[in-house]
């Protein structure tokens, strides 16, 4: 009998270099662009003198 066992999803992700890419690419890029959205949002007006 020859039973088929599926990989780990981690390990299909690691194994994957194009995914990594993606992934290493679009999280820094999401989270700093929330980052700054947020701090957009919560900054103070200047007072002008």
């Amino acid at each position: 009998m020859n039973h088929q066992t599926k990989e780990p999803l981690l390990k299909r992700v690691l194994d994957n270099p194009w995914l990594l890419l993606v992934l290493g690419v679009l999280i820094p890029f999401l989270s700093y662009t929330a980052w700054g959205w947020i701090e957009l949002v919560l900054v103070q007006p200047a007072a002008l003198p």
